[in-house]
């Protein structure tokens, strides 16, 4: 691996409100606000400001090891607001010298009666079938065939798809929603980083490969001589492929961005990860009453020298 010292400190506001045009009577809320810690990643302060002030906070880690807080709010209520803030820590953290064929990564976790994975395979079953947004097709599975030659070491193959995706594929906020499927992305070949983020784990888990759905935030720089914009950045979504140790040691997983067309390091700070989006949405609930709901998200990412300190603490 190979992977400096050099430290990256960022400061993040993440601000999310509800306006109901109703009273809420009650909600239950679940929010995955809080970096991960990861062995390139250090979340060293962080803080969550809830408002109105709720009850039942509790905090917890959810079935794929992401921190998760849950709260009631049991008063009625026209409006919510959460603003968490964090400061991480990174380091690079590389890419490995050398992966297997991608046809040895896809039989070593392959399913066969009587055969022992290892615990670290084992894990990574989870991600190898469909869920809510992620889909297994004939069309997915030959278009990835496409980018993974036969023998083609797995790093090649990932980087083969992922630009491809990032090549074929135009950003585009309005072309899609968050319940757009996953095949009419396909069809279309327009979205936003979670639409490809779900394509190139449709693609993957086709082909047999264990793939997860990794949520977090990209480092943005302003245009020279131009401010940071305030708010005006957004949570991203990107990919990670697992690969076996065919030694018998500990597996790896292997980011990719698809929507930049390149390997997350040092711009890419994690929240969590799940099978697809819906496993790690920032904030999501259930209520009675409130009627129609306008909702305002506001990223802001900035080095922490830009921020020293935060602004309060959980």
């Amino acid at each position: 691996m190979n992977i400096t010292a050099a430290r990256h400190v960022y400061h993040i506001l993440h601000e999310t409100s509800y306006a109901y045009s109703l009273p809420v009577h009650l909600s239950h809320q679940m929010l995955r606000l809080t970096p991960r810690t990861l062995p390139w990643q250090s979340c060293t302060s962080h803080g969550i400001r809830i408002t109105p002030e709720p009850q039942n906070l509790r905090m917890a880690l959810d079935s794929f090891g992401n921190p998760l807080q849950s709260f009631s709010l049991e008063k009625d209520h026209t409006g919510l607001s959460v603003c968490a803030e964090s400061r991480v820590e990174l380091t690079a953290r590389g890419l490995p010298a050398a992966t297997p064929p991608w046809e040895r990564v896809r039989d070593a976790i392959d399913y066969q009666a009587g055969r022992y994975l290892l615990p670290d395979d084992l894990l990574a079953t989870h991600y190898l079938f469909e869920s809510s947004h992620v889909r297994i097709k004939r069309e997915f599975a030959r278009y990835a065939a496409e980018c993974f030659a036969p023998d083609a070491p797995l790093l090649a193959g990932i980087e083969t798809l992922m630009t491809r995706i990032f090549t074929e594929f135009s950003f585009d906020p309005l072309a899609t929603t968050v319940s757009t499927p996953v095949t009419e992305v396909f069809a279309g070949k327009r979205g936003v980083c979670q639409d490809f983020a779900h394509f190139m784990l449709s693609c993957l888990r086709s082909l047999g490969m264990a793939a997860r759905y990794v949520s977090g935030y990209l480092v943005t720089d302003p245009p020279p001589g131009q401010p940071r914009l305030v708010g005006a950045d957004a949570s991203h979504a990107w990919v990670s492929v697992y690969c076996p140790a065919m030694d018998g040691g500990g597996g790896i997983w292997i980011d990719a961005d698809p929507t930049n067309g390149i390997f997350p390091d040092v711009s890419h700070i994690t929240l969590g990860w799940g099978r697809d989006f819906l496993d790690v949405s920032p904030l999501r609930g259930v209520l009675i009453g409130g009627g129609e709901q306008a909702m305002r998200v506001a990223v802001t990412v900035t080095p922490a020298e830009e921020r020293p300190g935060v602004l309060f603490q959980g």
